[in-house]
């Protein structure tokens, strides 16, 4: 590995993780001693049987998720067992808590160690999950925004937002990367039919998702594992007093908060509790009760995600000791 590839790699870990540090630090130092005591006091104060209740409905989310895994790659002939698609699963969430995207990676050459699928095929079928769980954010966030309109509109009138801004984001990104390829699908260079194969096993595994027998079961397991997440996040609220009157919109538009919080830093560290913090601030709630929130949130699911992706990463190997052998 050249100097400038272990730069690169270093800086993915480090950079969110200091980020995380970073507003750590910056939501202690913006609160008083006064408000550090009461989101003490309200974390000491949470009634933890909801909490186990929402770690339920994260494990029932997994559970699904590794379930419906299986819808995508039966079209491309293959048929994992579901014990080793749950722990694959478990280890791409508890990856992503130290390199930020890793899960992925670390999913699909598991998979194929232990199942015999092509990584690329693997690969596919996830990046195929991650553009419809992309659909599912953007559907939470319609919801959210037509039963949160004037709040919205009003945040976002505060802060001079300019939705062209996005618009145009958009439209170069679509330009590049139609450009991209363009030069891809013409090119004779080695390195760049290596890329294309690579990709066409990306796209086998993207189309398992029209060739798929079971569409109406996936569209199930889908609405499910988003129900899931929606849960494990609403019944938080009865853990502290002043959250329990929010209403599902103010529930939908923290969730979505701290949906974009996860993939700023490691796990969503520092910035998910800001991030939630931040919204229901807006309809309310005081910064020590939001606070409050926000940590038991993201402590119960980290928890979760460390425990589960630990026993994963030694089940694994023990449970295809025979294969390995």
């Amino acid at each position: 590995m050249t100097l400038n590839k272990r730069v690169k790699k270093i800086l993915k870990i480090v950079l969110p993780l200091a980020v995380g540090v970073f507003l750590i630090w910056y939501s202690f130092h913006n609160t008083t001693p006064e408000d550090r005591a009461n989101i003490v006091k309200h974390m000491k104060e949470a009634n933890y049987w909801w909490v186990a209740l929402s770690l339920f409905f994260g494990v029932m989310s997994h559970l699904s998720r590794a379930y419906r895994w299986g819808f995508l790659l039966e079209p491309l002939g293959y048929k994992p067992k579901f014990v080793n698609s749950v722990l694959t699963v478990l280890i791409a969430y508890f990856a992503n808590l130290g390199i930020p995207r890793s899960g992925e990676v670390f999913r699909a050459t598991a998979i194929s160690a232990y199942e015999d699928i092509p990584f690329e095929k693997a690969f596919g079928t996830i990046v195929a999950e991650r553009i419809i769980d992309l659909v599912m954010l953007f559907l939470v966030i319609f919801i959210a925004f037509l039963a949160q309109t004037d709040v919205i509109v009003t945040v976002l009138q505060e802060n001079n937002f300019n939705p062209f801004t996005i618009i145009g984001f958009i439209v170069a990104a679509l330009i590049v990367l139609i450009v991209g390829l363009r030069i891809i699908t013409r090119s004779s260079n080695p390195l760049v039919i290596k890329i294309k194969d690579f990709l066409n096993g990306l796209l086998d595994g993207i189309k398992s998702v029209v060739n798929m027998k079971k569409k109406w079961a996936f569209i199930f397991h889908t609405f499910f594992i988003w129900s899931m997440y929606i849960c494990m996040f609403y019944v938080i609220k009865f853990t502290v007093e002043e959250t329990t009157g929010l209403s599902l919109g103010a529930i939908l538009s923290g969730f979505v908060g701290g949906a974009f919080a996860m993939s700023t830093t490691n796990g969503g560290i520092g910035a998910y509790p800001l991030a939630v913090s931040t919204i229901f601030e807006l309809y309310g709630v005081s910064k020590a009760s939001g606070d409050a929130f926000g940590w038991i949130m993201w402590i119960a699911q980290t928890i979760m995600v460390v425990v589960f992706g630990a026993l994963a990463f030694f089940i694994l190997p023990l449970y295809n000791r025979n294969k390995r052998s």
